[in-house]
């Protein structure tokens, strides 16, 4: 069998190439400037190491805030220039502002606006370049999906939605000829005897095996299977690529081998790492406290205008072992929004007042609940805390609803800054997917990972 595969880029691939990129374009762009314009004020060369190494930070940095790394919107050139010239001036802004560790001000304020001009154009040119080249169908990673036709739609849909790059070809149904067998039309089916063709006509890189029981897969299949993995080929377990693509872990897949998919991240039992994690918290609950004391008179005004009622409220949520604990929180919505029992807030929400949704948006509401991290109950990332009702309504539909809750709940979670607020079931959900995912992978890289990108939910003011 010929083993040899069309040239493709994993999501971790092209996120190191949009950063190594980015900073080859830049540096290439300043020694252009100086060698056409007589620009002095960040040459590339040995004696500008530090400078280069901080403009670099903070490209990498706000880069990741103003989401130019975000492969979802790194191939969409409008929003892709709206956030290169976002994170641009965010960067010089703060280049200028550091001249310990970079150049001081050039004599020619107007070498300013070229050095700015300069990150922007070169930036914006990978990135052009990147869109028709990297993620042209040329590099697309085309995969044949073997598995169980009443699996097939949601299996396929989450991973197209997440990575465009990975390309399912089509499937091949596992299970034995039924008499009215189901069809699929979304996706083009293949018979088992063709498995072979297919991979060489199609240039087929992987196999995705999707199956709740690896027993209904056919002896003729499994031989072939087997045959191709003999001959180097990549055949790869369907919740180990859902999980490593959408950053989720699926547990509607999950049967009673779930053991196998929960081994929790050793830093849910490391103490260094709990004491640091505990110490950011008091640290930054105590910075969060004293900065919504400073915005407390204008938040007051808004509600007296905007809400008419009590400025806080508290409500009983489910923490760390299932204990319920009261929250605090700045209110929102009208008074007595709840007379007819809890329900969902919705999208829109008309008991959630004018100041509110200014509240929500900009997460000021949430400014109280620094109090709750002070005293244990929260920490600032872990699953946000669900309410006693929703719980018990949720862990009676969702399985493993409640393993969110070996953790104390946070401020922010891998959840909110993944996916927008839960209203449904549905949603309720995905975010448990991601809840999961945070506590199967917990360390100080993706805690830092999900504060930068809370700063991003909270600049393009993306709250309900």
């Amino acid at each position: 069998m010929d083993k040899k595969k069309d040239i493709h880029f994993e999501i971790s691939e092209r996120k190191v190439l949009l950063r190594i990129f980015d900073l080859l374009f830049i540096f290439v762009g300043l020694y252009v400037l100086e060698l056409t314009l007589d620009f002095d004020y960040l040459t590339v060369n040995r004696d500008n190491g530090v400078a280069l190494f901080v403009l670099g930070l903070y490209i990498m940095v706000f880069g990741t805030i103003f989401e130019i790394y975000d492969l979802q919107k790194s191939n969409k050139l409008d929003i892709t220039f709206r956030n290169i010239v976002i994170t641009a001036s965010t960067t010089v802004l703060f280049y200028l502002l550091t001249p310990f560790f970079t150049p001081f001000l050039p004599e020619n304020r107007l070498q300013i606006v070229y050095f700015y001009v300069a990150i922007i154009v070169m930036l914006f040119l990978w990135r052009l370049a990147y869109t028709t080249f990297i993620v042209s169908p040329r590099f697309y990673k085309k995969v044949l999906l073997v598995g169980e036709i009443s699996n097939i739609e949601n299996i396929v849909k989450p991973l197209r939605e997440t990575d465009p790059n990975y390309k399912i070809i089509g499937f091949i149904n596992c299970e034995k000829e039924a008499e009215d067998p189901i069809k699929f039309k979304g996706l083009k089916e293949f018979q088992p005897e063709e498995l072979m063709d297919v991979i060489q006509k199609h240039k087929i890189s992987e196999i995705l095996v999707a199956t709740y029981d690896s027993e209904t897969i056919t002896p003729e299949i499994y031989h072939d299977l087997i045959n191709l993995l003999e001959h180097g080929f990549t055949i790869r377990e369907y919740t180990q690529v859902y999980e490593e693509i959408t950053y989720r872990v699926p547990i509607q897949f999950v049967g009673k081998d779930f053991y196998k998919y929960f081994p929790f991240s050793r830093s849910n039992q490391n103490t260094l790492y709990l004491f640091f994690h505990r110490l950011f918290d008091i640290l930054f609950s105590i910075l969060g406290l004293v900065l919504g004391s400073l915005l407390l008179p204008l938040i007051l005004i808004g509600n007296l205008l905007g809400n008419r009622g009590p400025l806080f409220y508290m409500q009983e949520r489910v923490g760390k072992n299932g204990n319920v604990f009261n929250i605090v929180k700045l209110r929102s919505m009208v008074v007595d929004a709840e007379t007819d029992g809890a329900k969902w807030a919705q999208k829109n929400d008309a008991r959630v007042t004018t100041f509110g949704k200014f509240l929500r948006r900009s997460r000021f509401d949430e400014f109280p609940q620094f109090f709750n991290v002070l005293k244990g109950d929260m920490s600032i990332i872990g699953p946000r805390p669900e309410r006693p009702f929703f719980v018990n309504e949720l862990s009676r539909i969702i399985p493993f609803y409640e393993t969110r809750h070996i953790i104390k709940p946070g401020l922010t979670g891998w959840a909110q800054v993944k996916t927008r607020y839960g209203s449904s079931v549905d949603d309720s959900l995905t975010k448990l997917q991601y809840d999961l995912y945070y506590i199967k992978h917990r360390s100080i890289f993706l805690d830092f990972n999900i504060i930068v990108k809370t700063l991003s939910t909270i600049l393009y003011y993306r709250g309900q």
